[in-house]
């Protein structure tokens, strides 16, 4: 059962019909950047503190997280839209106005641009502040994928094999139909893989290794390196059970999701090689 509005939340647990028609997916993204932007600047001041950013960052995390989120904003409805061109071609304006249809990646490809640059025009190392947001932006991540599942946005895997669930597992950690889902869409039963809470626990389980590695004594980039290649990682296998559209890349069959996470890991790996060599040499942040 999917509840697109806050109305339906509230109806299923009390029985009451209410007016609130305040979008779950919304209402989840916000609270889980409000946290993220939290984590964000206990950490960023704990770095300056410790003498890894220079300057007394003062209130860079709040405006680090408003560009982040507009950006996001923008890149998360973008890449939706590149992933259904043909959809966009047909009704370009239903689906840039649409309450569904956001990309969680491609927000977050954005945003890490933008905050990039926001960072550097600040004076403040730029590697630095990216190891101070790492874990927070992955736990942002995983809170957000919340809101996909609450709503049934459209951000579900393909048809579940029931054939290959566990016997202890419960039928609804494996597959679900999402009634009444913001996205209109019909599923018929046993349903699809509810990939977004598997999003959810990975990414919790990924925040929980950044957030234990944040105090160890790695050179400056290493940590976001390490958030490079475990976001990336968890996206690209998550793609195998998504319905994504596909394309072809040197006969290989990848979702534009899958693409971009080979990037994040090449350039995740290579940062952690940068950070961890005896000879370090300089990446261009």
């Amino acid at each position: 059962m999917a509840f697109p509005y806050l109305s339906d939340l509230v109806r299923a647990l009390t029985g009451l019909n209410l007016p609130l028609p305040l979008p779950m997916f919304g209402l989840t993204v916000a609270a889980a950047f409000l946290v993220s932007l939290r984590v964000a600047a206990l950490e960023i001041q704990r770095l300056h503190e410790v003498g890894r950013i220079g300057p007394a960052p003062g209130g860079i995390a709040g405006e680090l997280g408003l560009i982040v989120a507009l950006a996001g904003f923008v890149g998360a409805r973008a890449f939706h839209i590149v992933e259904h061109l043909q959809e966009f071609t047909a009704d370009p304006w239903s689906m840039i106005f649409s309450r569904s249809g956001f990309s969680m990646l491609g927000g977050v490809v954005f945003g890490a641009i933008a905050g990039a640059i926001y960072v550097r025009r600040r004076g403040l190392p730029v590697r630095a502040v990216c190891d101070g947001v790492a874990p927070a932006a992955m736990l942002g991540y995983a809170l957000g994928r919340i809101g996909c599942q609450v709503s049934g946005d459209g951000d579900w895997g393909i048809a579940a094999n029931m054939s290959l669930k566990p016997a202890w597992l419960p039928s609804w950690l494996w597959a679900q139909t999402y009634d009444n889902n913001i996205a209109g869409v019909a599923i018929a039963p046993p349903g699809v893989y509810p990939t977004p809470i598997y999003e959810t626990l990975l990414g919790l389980a990924a925040f929980g290794l950044l957030w234990a590695a944040r105090k160890h004594p790695y050179r400056t980039g290493w940590l976001f390196a390490l958030y490079l290649v475990l976001s990336g990682t968890e996206r690209f296998f998550i793609e195998l059970i998504r319905v994504n559209p596909h394309v072809q890349l040197f006969g290989l069959a990848a979702s534009q999701a899958q693409i971009v996470s080979a990037v994040l890991i090449a350039f995740g790996l290579l940062g952690l090689a940068a950070s961890t060599s005896s000879r370090p040499w300089r990446l261009p942040l």
